[in-house]
């Protein structure tokens, strides 16, 4: 009986050994929260990046969490951020870098917050078209790149030989024949496109050299206005809108709705994000392809360059200034070589180091997928001009929309070109006046 109470009385003491190790081992990590719009197969390679960091030190705990598109991503941070609810990093939309600046007391800018908790960054280290759209005037890093992408031209090998097209268009001229012979070989359409706004407003401005707005598209001060409704813009919408009729090109959604047009092989050309690689290597059953955007030669002799998609990570202040030193560190874990090298390869969002490119390189993953340093390509093809640098706009997720509804008033007939750029520009400057006003 006594030797039955000793057992016990040790059991009882390891037992509390052991949750002592515990409790010790659970507070000794830091939680820190990150709150995220990658879904699907995206969302699984988010994970892993966060799980390898975990795994690689035990002092802090990256924890994700999917928050719905970037929208409702970027919505939900500041509501959350109001309450004193807010996750510690937030993963916003390039066209979200206004809003989030204008956010004050709310953003802990990542060059601050990385000096001030001792973590080295270098700058230099970065593509100057990655870095460059999310800087201040005087090259203050705002948001840790993360996800860039830039739209390019898919299409369809097979449809291609099928429809006896030798090579990819560099045109729009080219595109409109390259459709023609699709169309005569079978297919329903010849394209489509998806992130409409992005792809066929902001960045066929930028490829063409053309300002999207005054004030160096909105980077030098907020009382910019759009001047999108020039008579260039107006053309490729008043062709697009006539190619829909008959089938040149056809519509499928203001983001990746039309993916499926492409996949499925009903169209042979795709203009949308390099960042799509992963979801077409997938789901094609063809072999396929992607070349850099098309261009008027009458406009343009030679392209200029295209602007990122795609979102960075801004970390919120409010929290335990100790969690800080753990964020710093995940964002070197984030934007190492081996890390954005492996992401890279696996999505199509564009490496934002070179460091990370030229280990892309060395692996041999150009050599064997051809075309996937397009994107890349295509963001350097020239030094950035003020029309070609990006966008700066506030409310520009709410303008993006009014962008949408007027360019589908267009594919459905309900007004010309010229009526619904001027109406979008004019809808939009009015966003701009109450952006301005509020932040004065």
């Amino acid at each position: 009986m006594r030797k039955s109470a000793k057992a016990i009385s040790v059991a009882m003491v390891m037992a509390v050994f052991l949750i002592g190790i515990l409790t010790t081992d659970g507070q000794a990590a830091t939680e820190i929260l990150w709150w995220h719009a990658m879904g699907g197969v995206n969302g699984e390679r988010v994970n892993k990046i966060a799980d390898d960091f975990n795994a690689a030190q035990k002092e802090y705990k990256v924890v994700p969490v999917y928050k719905g598109n970037y929208t409702e991503t970027m919505t939900a941070a500041i509501a959350a951020f109001r309450a004193k609810k807010h996750p510690h990093i937030v993963q916003v939309f390039e066209v979200g870098t206004a809003t989030m600046m204008a956010a004050e007391g709310a953003v802990y800018p990542v060059e601050q917050m990385m000096n001030d908790a001792g973590v080295k960054l270098d700058k230099s280290a970065f593509l100057p078209a990655v870095i460059s759209y999310y800087q201040t005037p005087g090259g203050d890093l705002l948001s840790m790149p993360f996800n860039s992408s830039t739209p390019v031209l898919w299409y369809n090998k097979d449809a291609f030989a099928k429809a006896g097209i030798k090579e990819p268009p560099k045109t729009w001229p080219e595109v409109e024949a390259a459709s023609k012979k699709l169309l005569e070989a079978g297919y329903k359409s010849g394209f489509s496109f998806g992130w409409q706004s992005w792809v066929m407003v902001e960045n066929f401005s930028s490829w063409h050299n053309l300002a999207l707005g005054t004030k160096e598209n909105g980077f030098a001060g907020l009382d910019t206005e759009f001047t999108f409704n020039n008579a260039n813009v107006k053309r490729m919408m008043g062709d697009v809108g006539k190619w829909q009729k008959s089938k040149i090109f056809d519509y499928g959604g203001r983001r990746g709705d039309s993916l499926p047009k492409f996949t499925n092989a009903e169209c042979g050309m795709w203009l949308n994000s390099s960042a799509y690689y992963g979801g077409i290597k997938k789901q094609a059953k063809f072999k396929f392809g992607q070349t850099m955007l098309p261009f008027y030669p009458d406009i343009i002799a030679k392209p200029q360059n295209s602007i990122i998609g795609g979102a960075t990570l801004w970390v919120l202040k409010g929290h335990p200034q100790g969690d800080y030193k753990g964020i710093a560190q995940f964002m070197n874990h984030l934007s190492s070589p081996e890390v954005q090298a492996w992401w890279h390869q696996e999505t199509g969002y564009v490496p934002i180091t070179t460091a990370a490119y030229e280990l892309s390189k060395k692996q041999g993953f150009y050599d064997k997928n051809p075309g996937t340093d397009t994107a890349i390509k295509q963001l350097s093809l020239n030094t950035p001009t003020p029309n070609s640098r990006g966008l700066r706009f506030g409310n520009f997720v709410q303008i993006r929309d009014i962008i949408n509804e007027e360019m589908e008033a267009i594919w459905n007939g309900g007004k010309t070109a010229s009526q619904a750029m001027d109406d979008a520009v004019k809808r939009g400057n009015k966003l701009l006046r109450k952006f301005e006003k509020a932040n004065k």
